[in-house]
């Protein structure tokens, strides 16, 4: 099982970005994903994620600035953030939800 984020940037506030988790390894398009991000001195959240049917959640703070979605023929979830300000600054990481698989961070860098 392997997950690969990418994406991450430096990007001013008000800004987008799009963030990607290509998986391998495993059949990823029957199983929920997940995107966390963590900041500095902060404990990891979640922040959004999708079901197999594309059934999609979102933190609070996210909501109607974020949208996750998937493409089950290339195995790849994606976060597009919207609207991006200072306090989502911070280490995005996907998961494979309900196991130990993680993938790498992506750094995103919110700042004028």
């Amino acid at each position: 099982v392997q997950l690969q984020a990418s994406g991450g940037g430096l990007v001013q506030p008000g800004g987008s970005l799009r963030l990607s988790c290509a998986a391998s390894g495993f059949a990823s398009e029957y199983y929920p994903i997940g995107w966390f991000r963590q900041a500095p001195g902060k404990e990891r959240e979640l922040v959004a994620s999708i079901t197999s049917n594309h059934t999609s959640t979102y933190a609070d703070s996210v909501k109607d600035r974020f949208t996750i979605y998937r493409d089950n023929v290339r195995r790849t979830v994606y976060l597009q953030m919207n609207s991006l300000k200072p306090e989502d600054t911070a280490l995005y990481y996907c998961k494979q939800m309900g196991t130990r698989y993680w993938g790498q961070g992506t750094l995103v860098t919110v700042s004028s």
